[in-house]
């Protein structure tokens, strides 16, 4: 196979979500990174793969090409938190299930939402078959159903939560850490459909870095809205997402809480110190002089949440590699807390058990070198025993215990309610 997949403009153009649930089905191992309903620009790709290793090797570069699109063919694909921070030095508590699902592309359908148009991409003798089953598709809006009620269980509840909150100021204030990102998780053995979930989802909550990818029994399902990793032309880009405020069907109110978040000096420590932390992770790989603050402490508004971000990018050193990247910035600094390593060994002791999918990333990594990857937030993981909900904060000195379990509980409570759960009580 060539770097890239041969490519084909299809003429006119169908909604992803239409293509996705028409041609590409039930393939068992299948992805759509969604830009989001009716996204006005961006990508979104569907289409699938074959079960393949993270690449390591590929050297980091990013190459444009306006008439394709920025993913060309590679992988698709997801790694989880624990594996990572055992990487890194860290202890963590092995889960069952995979600790990473790639797929290296096979076929693939490019929608550039901006302009409007579809690309097929696949080996010369994919394309048209690809072609002849987009024109079939009927361009009907899959709906989902309302989801059946589901029982959801929580590894804390919120006492115990707050309790593990005030251990965590403990570790600060003894200067054993700056920023701990506390999280924990909500779980059902219902059987659930990824499909269906999903799309109720992303109705709910739309983001620009949502997606679904499945394998091996196992699916990830996502309306993120941090990314994590791009690159882009030899540049590297990380957008931390630290600090949160609900959204409210009032104007008036809405501002206010915008504003507040915008002036909060704790929300404002938190996010300025994971962007150090991942200032100091992009100079390892990055040419000297090169890493900065492109932008600082922006408020980004999403239809159930605003948060707070910030933008840091620098120029890669040449002939720097994925897996060298992957080892200087994963896990992300948004998900673990400053000092990284110090972080990542008390959040071990004080959550006691797995994070899994949640917290890692996924995305696209392409032959060429180039790189989109979001952070599992906000995100539902489905398996053959049931599915699960991450969520958690960071947590500084001026935290309030009730503030940050009130903070878990808006994050989760979308991705819970398109299972057909609600939040367990006092969450």
């Amino acid at each position: 196979m060539s770097r890239d997949l041969a490519s084909r403009v299809l003429p006119g153009w169908i909604d992803p979500a239409v293509v996705f649930t028409e041609v590409i089905g039930d393939a068992a191992d299948a992805f759509w990174l969604d830009a989001g309903p009716d996204a006005p620009d961006g990508w979104s790709w569907v289409g699938t793969g074959i079960p393949s290793a993270a690449p390591r090797d590929v050297g980091l570069r990013g190459e444009s090409d306006a008439a394709v699109g920025p993913f060309r063919g590679g992988w698709v694909g997801w790694s989880g938190y624990d594996a990572a921070a055992r990487r890194a030095g860290a202890p963590a508590v092995e889960e069952e299930g995979p600790a990473a699902v790639w797929l290296r592309v096979d076929r693939m359908l490019g929608f550039d939402h901006a302009a409007r148009r579809m690309i097929a991409l696949g080996s010369e003798g994919d394309l048209d078959s690809l072609a002849a089953a987009v024109a079939s598709a009927t361009g009907r809006m899959p709906t989902p159903g309302d989801p059946p009620a589901v029982e959801v269980s929580a590894r804390h509840d919120p006492a115990t939560y707050a309790g593990l909150i005030e251990q965590c100021r403990e570790e600060i204030r003894e200067g054993r850490a700056y920023q701990l990102c506390l999280t924990t998780r909500f779980e059902t053995p219902a059987s659930v459909d990824p499909v269906d979930t999903y799309l109720r989802l992303r109705s709910a909550t739309p983001a620009h870095h949502g997606g679904l990818i499945r394998s091996g029994g196992w699916a990830l399902l996502s309306a993120s809205p941090e990314q994590f990793l791009s690159v882009a032309d030899g540049i590297v880009r990380t957008r931390p997402i630290k600090g949160t405020r609900p959204r409210s069907a009032d104007a008036d109110q809405d501002d206010a809480l915008a504003a507040a978040l915008r002036g909060s000096e704790k929300e404002q420590a938190e996010n300025v110190m994971i962007v150090d932390l991942m200032r100091n992770d992009l100079q390892r790989v990055c040419e000297p002089g090169t890493v900065a603050a492109e932008r600082l402490l922006e408020v980004e508004s999403y239809p159930a949440v605003h948060q707070l971000v910030s933008t840091v990018a620098g120029r890669l050193r040449p002939r720097t590699t994925v897996g060298e990247l992957w080892d200087a910035a994963f896990p992300a600094g948004s998900m673990t807390g400053a000092p990284k390593l110090s972080a990542m060994q008390i959040l071990h002791r004080l959550e006691g058990a797995p994070r899994g999918v949640f917290a890692g990333c996924f995305g696209w990594i392409g032959s060429d070198g180039g790189i989109d990857l979001a952070m599992v937030i906000r995100s539902i993981v489905t398996h053959p025993a049931g599915a699960y909900v991450g969520a958690g904060g960071g947590i500084t000195w001026g935290s309030v215990a009730a503030d940050e379990v009130a903070e878990v509980g808006i994050k989760a409570r979308a991705p819970l309610r398109a299972l057909g759960a609600e939040l367990p009580p006092g969450w």
